[in-house]
């Protein structure tokens, strides 16, 4: 068991002096290694309570750099690091709360190919990812590999917490990922944080709550959130919390295991493996546009954002949300170019196949990067998110 120097000792003095937790659960932390899969809205509150708890050893999987639109949830950067490295950036901030842990950075996304490479060595993994795909490879690695899974989600008011493959006191097994969650969703019908949005306190929220799970683990101290899902909604401030039971059909550890190797999630979360979504569309790019509306021509611009996403920035277009695309067929001409935007592209591409799929239109073009690719070459006055 890794031992305590001088300075450790003044400045871990008041999880010493709890009696459950005392000098043999700071040791077991100090002696512990955990991998933080994302260093973002999630990832920068867990990662500053593990640091500065005396984590021995953390690993920091990320491959984005710090953008003035992170500054608003992730509290671990400052305008400062804009630019730069997260991972990075997150190991110098760490390093300065906490210069008695380690720090290993791995500016990479993890993939099918890299997963169990990078996971082997931990002790758990903090998922503090954001997407469906990333979240299943975690968790089938961690199953895998029999490494605990502490994880964690959020969308706009509302969060969840579980612990995840947690072996307890008596050999006994709990749920993971595929238990709660058999099948993903549909593509696109959880919208991402980028589209959907996030109130900023609520990641800082539930990564504190990560890091505790994460401590508990490791120091052997208190109930781990094992075989439970924590819910916890900001705006009515109401917390539930559910049983999560293992599923005899789960294809990783049921009662008839089927998958014993990763798998391309991409395709499992179904993400570009039809052909409907595959089929490129027609596109106009931001120039494009711009003559467009500086001609004369006759054409109609239709945005299919949400119109909460309309009243912070728009292109004067006409705004069919991609909800309702599909019934307002009358509301799109025929007899003229039709521009189609969201705000990258992937709403507008997936509403122009809607259309032609459905009604049969051939005067479609979807804009080529969407209202970002438009401000950023056009009128950078115009205030995206």
């Amino acid at each position: 068991m890794a031992e305590l120097n001088k300075e450790e000792f003044k400045r871990y003095s008041r999880h010493l002096i709890i009696p459950e937790f005392g000098l043999e659960g700071q040791k077991r932390l100090k002696a512990a290694k955990v991998l933080v899969v994302g260093a973002g809205g999630l990832g920068s509150p867990l990662l500053q309570y593990l640091a500065a708890a005396g984590i021995g050893k953390i690993g920091i999987v990320d491959f984005d750099v710090v953008e003035d639109s992170n500054l608003q949830r992730q509290v671990l950067f400052g305008v400062a690091d804009l630019g730069k490295s997260k991972a990075q950036a997150a190991k110098e901030r760490l390093l300065n709360l906490n210069p008695h842990i380690e720090i290993q950075t791995y500016e990479t996304r993890i993939s099918s190919e890299n997963a169990l490479e990078i996971i082997k060595d931990y002790d758990l993994v903090a998922d503090g990812t954001d997407n469906f795909p990333t979240r299943y490879l975690i968790n089938d690695a961690c199953v895998l590999l029999d490494k605990p899974n502490v994880y964690a989600s959020i969308f706009r008011f509302e969060g969840q917490l579980s612990v995840f493959n947690y072996v307890d006191a008596e050999g006994v097994r709990g749920p993971n990922y595929r238990d709660l969650f058999p099948e993903p969703p549909p593509p696109g019908l959880v919208p991402s944080c980028a589209e959907g949005g996030v109130i900023g306190v609520l990641p800082g929220i539930l990564g504190s709550l990560q890091a505790n799970e994460v401590i508990k683990l490791l120091s052997g101290v208190g109930e781990p959130l094992s075989g439970r899902l924590f819910l916890f909604d900001a705006s009515s401030f109401q917390t539930r919390t559910l049983k999560v039971r293992r599923d005899p059909a789960n294809p990783l550890n049921g009662e008839n295991p089927t998958q014993t190797e990763l798998i391309d999630y991409q395709q499992f979360c179904g993400i570009g493996d039809t052909a409907a979504e595959e089929r490129a569309v027609k596109e106009v790019d931001v120039e494009d546009l711009k003559s467009l509306q500086e001609s004369g021509e006759q054409f109609q611009l239709i945005d299919v954002r949400e119109p909460y996403e309309y009243e912070i920035a728009n292109l004067e277009g006409e705004l069919i949300p991609l909800g309702v695309i599909a019934d307002a067929a009358l509301k799109i001409k025929r007899d003229q170019k039709v521009v189609i935007h969201c705000r990258s592209g992937k709403r507008s591409a997936k509403a122009i196949r809607t259309l032609e799929d459905l009604h049969g239109f051939d005067n479609l073009y979807n804009l080529k990067g969407g209202i970002l690719a438009y401000a950023e070459e056009v009128n950078p006055e115009l205030n995206v998110y």
